[in-house]
């Protein structure tokens, strides 16, 4: 059995016309992040925790390849991490820190996609937000943080 935590965060962009993209989802109705990518950080956050076990780092050296070949969608660069992980993953868990979009109503088709993705069972995916009371530029609005912790056996 391995564990790995990965994370990541990006601020929102000014660019009006980027959506929020968050587990492959489109969030309506809110400013997209700043990234080359569409950048999902529940995505990235996985790709880092993936690339914690396997020890190939895909964001990045990788990733950023991907991205300029015109490969934006983060679900690659998941499918990417997956092709160097040798155990089946158990259990994946997601917090989100952000002031807004409230999550909530995201959550189960977010962990639909995320369980598609990793071919897992949904109920062996986890996903919990916060505002963090607004000790943080996440919480105060500037953008979102995630952090993810897979376990594979």
């Amino acid at each position: 059995m391995k564990c790995a935590i990965g994370q990541d965060s990006h601020r929102f962009t000014k660019d009006e016309n980027k959506p929020l993209i968050l587990a492959g989802l489109e969030i309506k109705g809110h400013l997209g992040l700043e990234a080359n990518s569409d950048g999902d950080v529940l995505y990235h956050a996985l790709t880092n925790a993936i690339s914690g076990i396997t020890s190939v780092n895909i964001l990045g050296p990788i990733a950023d390849k991907m991205c300029k070949a015109g490969i934006k969608n983060s679900d690659a660069y998941v499918k990417e991490a997956l092709k160097h992980l040798k155990y089946p993953i158990l259990h994946v868990s997601f917090t989100l820190e952000c002031k807004s979009p409230k999550l909530a109503p995201y959550i189960d088709e977010m962990k639909k996609n995320i369980s598609e993705l990793l071919n897992i069972d949904k109920k062996n995916v986890g996903i919990t937000a916060t505002s963090g009371e607004g000790l943080t530029p996440f919480g105060q609005g500037l953008g979102i943080m995630c952090f993810c912790l897979i376990t594979t056996g």
